[in-house]
């Protein structure tokens, strides 16, 4: 028989004072810090303890005493149940503001480097419908709330189109309305439910691996246009063709109608065949006078409007004349490389993925730009001294990498090549600090701006310029 664990204490009235990183907010007791879920700063709360470690505790509130001055009643029905905007109740000033102090939290404990005044972290103009794609699952076990559970009598797990519960691969919570993206998404999301619901076609069970439906991708761009992305685990022509017609003739406006057939155990549909139903197989997105071209496949930052504020801050920071060889790492499908090549001489992308280069150069292309170069292949084995020499010094090199940040093979050829300035994009200020720490041997921070990319979540982006050391 097991032994039983020690129960955790529930501690009353502790004051919420603070926010860290990732979202969480502190408390201390005993002069211990707590990390806090589902509170904000102002809050008094009883916590339930649901882990003790030497340095910090976690914990959950079971009892609220007083809610905070500045907590906000969240405009969304999903709020705390689907995971996303976490936020909410939290007004976007106060937002603004601890992903303001978060980037400086990070470059101060982990950069360790010295710091110029930072700017103040740029707003988004919208906060609510700003996102330019989302993906929903469907799933034929409905994720229940605690208000429904508690309620008497049977309910039942029907059918769900929506999103992840946080930490649960297995289960979604079904989306009525969601806020992030503009219409006609909530609409497209809601007729397709209804359509395959009054059809009976089975929804995807994630646990055993059959269902006829698995995701819908809905994109939307700055143009107009509208992609719509129905993914299937197999093949059931009558149906599937039945089901894109019926979305076809209630929404015209989708210009890009396309299907999948996934048949592997996981969601990426970036090994998969894209099969074009109706329209065109892509849409585009404008920004200044460029248009990029956008497939199902492709990356393109889904805050439109305060990715056009990123770039131009990239730009500025690069600070290009006409005369400079710039290389964009990471550049996904060319965004920044074909942003800035009219200020430089010449532009050399990098992309581990093969589609997205292919995507880079199409949008080259289109905008009639002649100086850029892209490369696929993975940066650490593609970015060495020979590559260097036979494409050119590089004079700035713009550097967006994943969450993960670089591989330090990245930066010690880029300190190697010693460029003028890197200009470092970052959706990580954790792992961009720690390679600024690598960097600062050569280089000194100049210049640094946060730019609030997602709205109602912890997530910041933040850009920061590295000068060449000479003494």
């Amino acid at each position: 028989m097991g032994r039983d664990r020690k129960k955790l204490p529930i501690i009353e009235n502790v004051e919420i004072t603070n926010i860290a990183a990732e979202g969480k907010a502190i408390a201390k007791i005993d002069n211990k810090v707590v990390f806090v879920t589902k509170v904000i700063p102002g809050d008094v709360v009883d916590l339930q303890i649901t882990r003790k470690r030497k340095s910090y505790m976690e914990a959950v509130p079971v009892l609220f005493r007083k809610y905070s001055d500045k907590r906000l009643t969240p405009v969304c029905e999903h709020f705390e149940v689907c995971g996303g905007c976490k936020w909410q109740n939290l007004p976007y000033e106060e937002q603004l503001k601890y992903k303001h102090q978060q980037v400086i939290d990070n470059l101060q404990r982990i950069a360790k480097v010295e710091l110029p005044e930072i700017d103040y972290i740029l707003p988004s103009e919208k906060t609510t419908f700003y996102r330019n794609k989302l993906e929903f699952t469907f799933s034929n076990n409905r994720w229940l709330t605690k208000e429904e559970i508690q309620k008497e009598g049977k309910i039942e797990r029907n059918n769900a189109l929506g999103f992840h519960v946080p930490g649960l691969w297995d289960k979604i919570v079904h989306i009525n309305k969601c806020w992030l993206q503009p219409e006609p998404s909530n609409a497209i999301r809601n007729e397709v439910k209804k359509y395959t619901d009054e059809h009976k076609l089975s929804f995807f069970d994630l646990r055993k691996q059959e269902g006829f439906l698995r995701n819908l991708i809905i994109r939307t761009s700055s143009t107009g246009e509208l992609m719509a992305i129905v993914v299937f685990y197999y093949e059931d022509a009558d149906e599937r063709i039945n089901l894109l017609n019926h979305l076809a003739f209630l929404f015209p406006e989708i210009t890009s109608l396309m299907y999948i057939i996934n048949t592997k155990s996981n969601d990426s549909i970036t090994d998969q065949e894209v099969v074009l139903f109706k329209g065109k197989d892509h849409i585009f997105e404008q920004m200044e006078d460029l248009k990029f071209k956008i497939g199902a496949k492709s990356f393109y930052q889904t805050n439109s409007g305060q990715a056009y504020r990123l770039y131009k801050v990239a730009r500025d920071f690069a600070g290009l004349t006409g005369k400079e060889i710039v290389y964009d790492l990471y550049t996904g499908t060319g965004t920044i490389a074909n942003f800035v090549a009219k200020q430089a001489k010449k532009v050399i992308g990098i992309e581990y993925v093969p589609e997205a280069i292919e995507d880079a150069k199409i949008n080259s292309e289109i905008n009639t730009i002649h100086n850029t170069e892209f490369f696929a292949g993975d940066l650490k084995d593609i970015l060495t001294s020979s590559f260097i020499k036979q494409h050119g010094k590089p004079d700035v090199i713009i550097t967006d990498p994943p969450r993960a940040g670089m591989h330090p093979d990245v930066v010690e050829t880029i300190l190697n090549a010693a460029p003028e300035k890197v200009v470092y994009v970052s959706c990580n200020p954790a792992t961009q600090a720690r390679d600024i720490q690598l960097f600062s041997v050569k280089y000194k921070v100049i210049k640094v701006q946060p730019v609030d990319m997602f709205p109602h979540t912890y997530h910041v982006e933040n850009i920061v310029l590295l000068v060449r050391k000479y003494s």
